[in-house]
């Protein structure tokens, strides 16, 4: 069977790595790319890398283009999705790559967000542990689905299982991340241009303003059950110059008593049947050079016990497993597709 699709913010990052994942699928049919205030012109202007697409032009976003499709993908910027959702319920599958279905509460989403707030939606991250299983299982035959924020679910991978298993502390997570622009989105900032950028690295969202943060608190909460100890994390992200990828280095308290074998098992026995999550061998740690363009999440693991703390140093692709291949891994197993289709673990290099 193929599948019609509409992709919304077409001419965006996220929109355009959406359309080059889906160009190779074999399933799928892209009927119809979207814009705002690029809506007329070739998807070939704004995508020039995406040369098996320059036949489609970008229309405008309304409720009534992107009716019609069997699925569609939003990757609009936050608290614009929610206008479009809810005037699309007859599509049989919707995947959200924006905010506004992410968040289960309606306190966090005032507080970080603003705006209306929408129903939450199925979470579009497979790997993760939720409630002692993994988040796939929820995900086969799913009609409404919210992709991942990059940095957040990149975090939660990194410390869900030590949070499922009980061998850390979740009440004292720190959390830095090397991030490159992209994840910000196409929009002309001042501080994304590249003379801003450019042999210098950049804190942003200093002290508990990062909007990802109570993305990450849910899914750590959903991790180890109602019993858990409320995740509070210290979220430090920092534009480094790299077009795309995150390097988040976290960390977190052992729990007293638990051994160093006792700390990797957790991590071993909650990935070593991945296939887009993998944990490196002990004393080994990646970079984000080795995920360039893949569906990989990589993660060193290392043992502090003069501070009695786990460090966890995970890389991904910002916007492949950050956010467009965390959307269609997504999207397969709501259809009932192999997993890994039109996905890779393989990087680019150099």
């Amino acid at each position: 069977m193929t599948y019609t699709v509409a992709v919304s913010g077409a001419s965006g990052y996220a929109g355009g790595e959406i359309l080059r994942l889906l160009a190779n699928h074999p399933d799928i049919d892209i009927r119809t790319v979207t814009a705002h205030s690029n809506a007329g012109q070739p998807l070939i202007q704004h995508q020039p890398h995406l040369r098996s697409l320059a036949h489609l032009t970008l229309h405008e976003t309304t409720p009534e283009v992107l009716a019609g499709h069997d699925i569609v993908f939003l990757a609009l910027p936050h608290g614009q999705s929610g206008q479009y959702t809810d005037a699309l319920g007859d599509a049989s599958l919707v995947i959200d790559a924006g905010a506004d279905h992410r968040l289960t509460s309606q306190d966090s989403w005032d507080a970080f967000y603003g705006g209306t707030f929408h129903e939450p939606w199925t979470y579009g991250v497979p790997e993760l542990l939720v409630d002692g299983k993994k988040q796939r299982e929820n995900l086969r035959g799913a009609t409404r689905i919210a992709a991942p924020g990059c940095n957040a679910s990149t975090v939660s991978l990194s410390l869900a299982p030590g949070v499922a298993a009980g061998v850390i502390d979740p009440s004292d997570i720190v959390t830095m991340l090397a991030v490159g622009p992209s994840g910000a989105g196409k929009s002309l900032k001042p501080h994304l241009l590249g003379g801003e950028l450019l042999g210098t690295a950049n804190p942003y969202a200093v002290g508990g303003t990062h909007r990802h943060i109570p993305e990450i608190q849910q899914a750590l909460r959903q991790a180890r059950g109602s019993a858990a100890v409320e995740p509070r994390i210290s979220f430090t992200p920092v534009l480094v110059p790299m077009a795309r990828g995150i390097l988040a280095t976290s960390t977190a308290p052992i729990v007293d008593g638990v051994s160093d074998d006792e700390v990797r098992a957790a991590w071993e026995s909650a990935y070593g049947d991945e296939t887009f999550v993998q944990v490196l061998p002990g004393g080994s740690f990646p970079r984000t050079a080795d995920v360039l363009g893949a569906n990989t999440a990589l993660m060193g693991l290392a043992v502090d016990r003069a501070a009695n703390r786990v460090t966890v140093v995970t890389a991904v692709d910002n916007l492949v497993k950050g956010t467009a291949g965390a959307a269609v891994q997504s999207m397969n197993l709501a259809l009932g597709l192999p997993e890994d289709r039109a996905l890779t673990v393989n990087g680019v290099a150099p």
